[in-house]
């Protein structure tokens, strides 16, 4: 099976980054609140869909189905602060910040300073982890899609930063995302049983809602601690298997 989201965030991470290595102006703050605008409205598209398209049976099962997609937010947003997983990756994301001040105004080993921290930033988002699990679980590319556009505005806009050690990070995101891909790729066969269907589509109905969640950060209409949500796609199967 070849990791079709992963590889197309790989594409928009190298385009993006030869883009910002030849356009020597910036993106204007207004193309930029306008990417931000169509970014936000297509993550919206892609996680209603998905959870629209995983809702199936007769109205009494559609409200079940919500009924489990609620109890599994619920309590995998309270595994995910017992587990800190949030504040984990806030504290990456604070380090990644620090190694971008640094590069900034030391250009002497600019280029380590882009690796580090641009892996750092394209691996620790929920998106990664997320679109990785339905790329591999259903062939559900579109929230890698998403990703690869996010990631291909942030290098070019890094590329003047980091050079070329922004556009290298394409490496380790490839490793990441695709390990997580092949790992779900050995439960595929498992949850597309016909009599386990039910709970694809209850991690599929969960995860299209943790990505409308995403849009709502986008747009900076709501804060979402969105990182410690992504248990809630363990929680989806097992509540759905228990509640036969």
């Amino acid at each position: 099976m070849i990791p079709v989201g992963t590889i197309l965030n790989a594409i928009g991470i190298i385009v993006g980054g030869m883009l910002g290595l030849l356009l020597s102006r910036q993106m204007t703050p207004a193309t930029q609140i306008a990417l931000k605008g169509m970014l936000g409205i297509l993550v919206i598209y892609v996680g209603l869909s998905t959870t629209w398209a995983s809702l199936g049976g007769g109205f009494g099962s559609v409200i079940k189905q919500l009924f489990i997609v609620i109890l599994a937010l619920t309590f995998g947003r309270i595994t995910g602060r017992l587990l800190h997983i949030q504040k984990g990756l806030n504290r990456l994301g604070r380090y990644a910040k620090e190694r971008f001040t640094k590069a900034a105004t030391d250009q002497s080993n600019r280029w380590s300073e882009g690796f580090v921290t641009c892996t750092i930033l394209y691996c620790v988002g929920p998106m990664a982890i997320l679109g990785s699990i339905q790329d591999g679980l259903d062939g559900r590319w579109q929230t890698l899609g998403v990703k690869a556009l996010i990631d291909g505005l942030a290098t070019m806009a890094f590329v003047g930063t980091f050079g070329w050690g922004a556009i290298a990070a394409v490496v380790p995101v490839v490793a990441y995302q695709g390990t997580i891909t092949f790992a779900a790729k050995t439960l595929a066969p498992f949850f597309h049983d016909p009599a386990n269907a039910a709970l694809l589509h209850s991690i599929n109905a969960t995860g299209g809602l943790l990505v409308f969640c995403i849009a709502m950060v986008i747009l900076e209409l709501k804060k979402f601690e969105l990182a410690d949500y992504l248990p809630s796609l363990a929680w989806a199967p097992l509540i759905t298997w228990l509640w036969r």
